[in-house]
């Protein structure tokens, strides 16, 4: 590729605010035993796309036929709001702090924006279209964890950093917390070096730290205990066995993340997207109980909470209530008269895990 081309493209990632970005080729192979293993051990459970799409996720061409090279992006989504009072690491001890005090509900970090499909996938479509208009000949695929593909893989094969024993990308300047984009192109860009340190050293925290024990192994996470996936993809009846480690958290978790000690180098989102909407920073159990799912659809219209439905909304905020702590006595009341206003009209389902709930707030009210 002329070097001239490969300034152009460069100038236009950072006018699109995509200074981080990276470029590898399409040899994914390297990582086919891991994937194979995990999905011959279940660790997927309900997420029946991972073992459909299979290995295939590693060939390219599946996406974009006649694809050689991939451009990784990474986005940082904790707001600015949050992070330029602060330094990063006290933030995150705090948030860490309120999570497991279980005094709120806990809507996790990246999801109280808009949904960063939409803002990542916009971003990166303006962005190759204007490639597309300077360079003239481009073919190019935008992925935004919308496509079957070992996203964290490529980012660290395109030099943004390493794989982390809780399997998410870290970098030694930024952290996690930032969201993974790719572009699949048929364009020869010049590729970065490969991530090949992993920093993470003899540091457990973020297997120590996890709620239900779901980072198995280093680098290894069973979905199946992980809150994230029992919160949003798991669709039946939250298992007994990790109803009282969820707490409050009623959609995602962040606490991996949250005690990893590299996030003190977290940066803040350039996207105001990514702001809180409706207070979900600072949410009221009581009031989430109190919507209808007229009222849900409304006020999570464009965010990613939207997807997982308000029958498992409903599930979710029954635990949160049922593991509420801190709340004065006339508080608990009102909440158990809700869970049962909610119950007398609920499927069996909700109704389980409502009574549940009932069950594990008469429990704290008799001391056991």
């Amino acid at each position: 590729m002329q070097e001239d081309h490969w300034s152009t493209f460069q100038q236009l990632a950072k006018r699109h605010g995509l200074d981080c970005l990276g470029v590898t080729d399409t040899q994914l192979q390297a990582c086919a035993p891991y994937l194979q293993a995990w999905l011959n051990q279940g660790m997927h459970g309900e997420m029946a796309y991972m073992e459909r799409h299979g290995l295939d996720r590693l060939d390219a061409n599946m996406l974009l036929p006649g694809t050689v090279r991939i451009v990784s992006v990474r986005i940082p989504y904790i707001p600015p709001s949050l992070l330029n009072e602060q330094e990063p690491k006290d933030f995150f001890a705090q948030t860490l702090d309120k999570v497991q005090s279980a005094t709120e509900p806990y809507i996790s970090l990246y999801a109280r924006g808009r949904d960063y499909h939409k803002v990542i996938r916009q971003t990166l479509q303006r962005f190759a279209g204007d490639v597309h208009a300077a360079l003239g000949e481009f073919g190019y695929r935008v992925v935004c964890d919308s496509a079957p593909t070992p996203e964290v893989e490529i980012a660290r094969k395109a030099g943004l950093g390493w794989r982390g024993k809780h399997t998410l990308l870290i970098n030694p300047k930024e952290g996690s917390f930032f969201f993974l984009g790719e572009i699949f192109t048929n364009l020869e860009l010049p590729m970065n070096q490969a991530f090949e340190t992993n920093h993470c050293g003899e540091c457990t925290a973020c297997m120590d730290v996890c709620p239900t024990q779901a980072i198995v192994a280093d680098g290894v996470v069973d979905a199946r205990r992980c809150i994230s996936y029992l919160t949003i993809e798991h669709d039946c009846a939250i298992p007994l066995e990790f109803r009282k480690a969820m707490g409050t958290r009623i959609y995602g978790c962040d606490d991996c993340q949250l005690a990893c000690p590299w996030n003190k180098f977290a940066k803040p989102a350039v996207h105001s997207d990514f702001e809180a909407r409706h207070g979900f920073d600072h949410a009221n159990l009581l009031e989430l109980l109190d919507w209808s799912e007229a009222e849900f659809l409304k006020r999570t219209e464009g965010m990613a909470m939207r997807r997982i439905g308000y029958k498992r909304f409903t599930r979710n905020l029954a635990i949160a209530a049922g593991n509420y702590a801190g709340a004065e006595n006339m508080e608990k009341s009102r909440l158990k008269a809700k869970l049962m206003e909610l119950r007398s009209h609920a499927d069996d389902f909700l109704a389980e895990h409502l009574d549940w709930a009932l069950g594990e707030l008469s429990s704290m009210d008799s001391g056991g």
